[in-house]
């Protein structure tokens, strides 16, 4: 949700919010959206109404709503492929090949979570199309993933570490679907498989 003002006297509030601020609420805004809703069914409009700012904000921050999605994918990247999946393996994994594996322990209690909401990466690559500039900063993002799966990997002492990464992405991605479609426990069958994977790439 966009964060809201701290009540305060009239006297107290400035008569035109700090332009950072604007900026904050307004990307805060288009996560919530984006990522419950996709790109192309939330509106500029609909931002903008809804972060409370004038139009002249909002591009003034963000000359066009594909620098916006841009802003969004790099917030999402932070909050969700560094600060949720890399650091919450890392935290309940006391070697590399427990840290692979905890991926799916991150996994399976978000699927349980009722804001569930898959990946945005693949999400705005499969509705924007790989060609399309926000398509191909997707798929960057997901690269990116890659490179981390392929660092515990690489700790782990595992051969052709990229050949890894890739197939270990396929479970992760192939589970985010599962779970979209309903199946709580995507998580846990990945994971079952990803071990057989971690035993052909010693």
């Amino acid at each position: 949700m966009a964060p809201r003002d701290a009540t305060a006297t009239d006297a107290a509030v400035p008569a035109v919010r700090p332009p950072a601020q604007a900026r904050e609420r307004i990307l805060e805004t288009a996560y919530e959206l984006f990522s419950r809703r996709g790109i192309r069914a939330v509106g500029v409009d609909e931002v903008i109404a809804r972060s409370q700012v004038a139009k002249a904000t909002l591009y003034r921050n963000f000359p066009s709503k594909d620098a916006l999605v841009l802003a969004f994918l790099q917030r999402r990247e932070q909050r969700w492929t560094l600060g949720f999946v890399e650091a919450g393996a890392r935290q309940r994994g006391a070697d590399p090949e427990e840290r692979l594996l905890a991926v799916f322990d991150v996994f399976d209690e978000w699927f349980r979570h009722p804001d569930f909401d898959a990946c945005a990466f693949v999400n705005v690559l499969l509705e924007m199309g790989r060609d399309h500039p926000l398509g191909q900063a997707s798929i960057g993002y997901l690269e990116n993933i890659r490179a981390i799966v392929r660092s515990l990997a690489e700790e782990a002492g595992l051969r052709d570490t990229d050949d890894f990464a890739r197939s270990w992405h396929i479970l992760m991605k192939g589970s985010i679907i599962s779970a979209a479609e309903g199946d709580t426990e995507a998580a846990r069958r990945a994971q079952d498989m990803a071990r057989m994977l971690i035993e052909r790439h010693r």
